[in-house]
């Protein structure tokens, strides 16, 4: 092992110099710039900053659906960048489960059929994707709502056949983008309690962006991103030793 995979692998996501430039014409747009950041396995993290601060895009890099433009960004012993296109969609099906805030269901597909469409990425049976989707539907308690297209579902329930989607393939690393921003208090409420079993209970590393305090709260692991910088982090020390002592008494 390389000294550089030795540091890598000592944090579950490690971010180095990590900088995305975008180009309009002559001008260059620099949502993040040299960021530094590590995130424990298991950590349950909220990401705040004002519009523009460069959430959305680190969300972006860390699922693998952008590319840095320098610096170094490691997942669970991976460093990205050295993965060919072929590779990063792989590592993704396997590695990432991410929840949006609009939900993105396939509006022709019932829950069951949004639910088990990642699965359809791995080599496994029939009836090994069936017992799967309906565990993860169980988990979000949409069983009742198997067979009812999207536009049957209120948003509370449309999100938490997205959650189910998610994690249906039973992936380390969940990320959720403003997963509360579309609902009601008392929906957002059943989201965030969801997200924190599944963090609690399963061990799972979660990035969440959102503009809500209420959301940010519930997350023991606090950042602030502002101008492409992190500028502040706020650690529930006693719930991150929760986080750890989950991540490695739970099998993935």
């Amino acid at each position: 092992m390389t000294g550089a995979t030795a540091a890598a692998d000592a944090a579950f996501i490690r971010c180095t110099r990590l900088t995305k430039v975008f180009r309009r014409g002559d001008t260059e747009i620099v949502p993040l710039r040299d960021l530094d950041l590590e995130i424990p396995r298991g950590a349950f993290v909220s990401l705040m900053g004002p519009s523009g601060s460069g959430k959305t895009t680190l969300l972006n890099l860390l699922a693998g659906l952008d590319g840095a433009t320098r610096g170094e960004l490691w997942i669970d012993g991976q460093e990205l960048s050295r993965l060919s296109r072929d590779q990063l969609a792989r590592w993704r099906a396997k590695s990432v489960g991410i929840i949006f805030q609009s939900y993105n269901l396939v509006p022709v597909l019932t829950a069951y059929e949004n639910v088990e469409l990642p699965l359809l990425l791995h080599d496994l049976s029939r009836r090994e994707r069936h017992e799967r989707t309906m565990a993860a539907l169980e988990t979000v308690s949409l069983v009742d709502r198997a067979s009812h297209f999207p536009r049957q579902l209120s948003g509370g329930q449309e999100q938490r056949v997205a959650i189910a989607r998610a994690i249906v393939a039973d992936p380390p690393l969940l990320l959720a983008d403003e997963p509360t921003g579309d609902l009601d208090r008392v929906s957002a409420d059943l989201v965030l309690d969801l997200l924190g079993r599944l963090h609690r209970e399963r061990g799972r590393t979660i990035v969440m962006v959102t503009h809500d305090p209420l959301a940010a709260a519930r997350a023991p692991l606090k950042l602030h991103l502002d101008k492409g910088a992190l500028e502040s982090t706020r650690v529930d020390s006693v719930s991150m030793e929760g986080a750890r002592t989950a991540a490695g008494e739970v099998a993935p």
